[in-house]
């Protein structure tokens, strides 16, 4: 597969450490520009036009100089930042049509349950409508420490 530009999704968490270093090895390796995305989300709307913020967001030049923080992993690799306005699955999948990208790498939070059904998930919502390939990366799981101490072994 050939590819000329790859689009990696962000939003500052640790979650996209390992689908950044994914994308940036695939990058160099076919030599395809990183499109490196946030999508800031607005406000929304509810009761009688009140407008409701959720989590306070970092004030928009915090937000552009996170985003320009966010590097490929390999310095060789070109790339480019994008900050975006909208609902992120639905801003991820439109950025991908306008610029003709040819794959999506992105992490995933894999929350499953009920956490999963009342915060959707973004990743799913960007495989199932995305014009290209999305590779999907969990950050792993935290290993026990190798300095901690052996269970103790329960009474007979």
């Amino acid at each position: 597969m050939k590819l000329s530009k790859i689009l990696f999704p962000t939003d500052f968490s640790h979650t996209g450490d390992a689908a950044l270093e994914l994308a940036s090895t695939l990058a160099r390796e076919s030599g395809a520009l990183l499109l490196i995305v946030h999508v800031e989300e607005p406000p929304v709307a509810y009761g009688g036009g009140e407008m409701y913020y959720g989590m306070p967001e970092p004030a928009a030049d915090e937000i552009r100089r996170m985003l320009q923080a966010v590097r490929p992993t390999d310095p060789q690799v070109r790339y480019e930042h994008r900050l975006v306005t909208g609902d992120p699955a639905g801003a991820i999948v439109r950025l991908a049509e306008d610029e003709q990208v040819d794959m999506i790498v992105m992490g995933t939070h894999g929350r499953t349950g009920l956490s999963r059904l009342l915060m959707g998930s973004v990743a799913e919502s960007v495989v199932r409508r995305a014009p290209c390939p999305v590779i999907t990366f969990r950050h792993p799981a935290k290993k026990p420490s190798a300095e901690a101490p052996a269970p103790a072994p329960s009474p007979p």
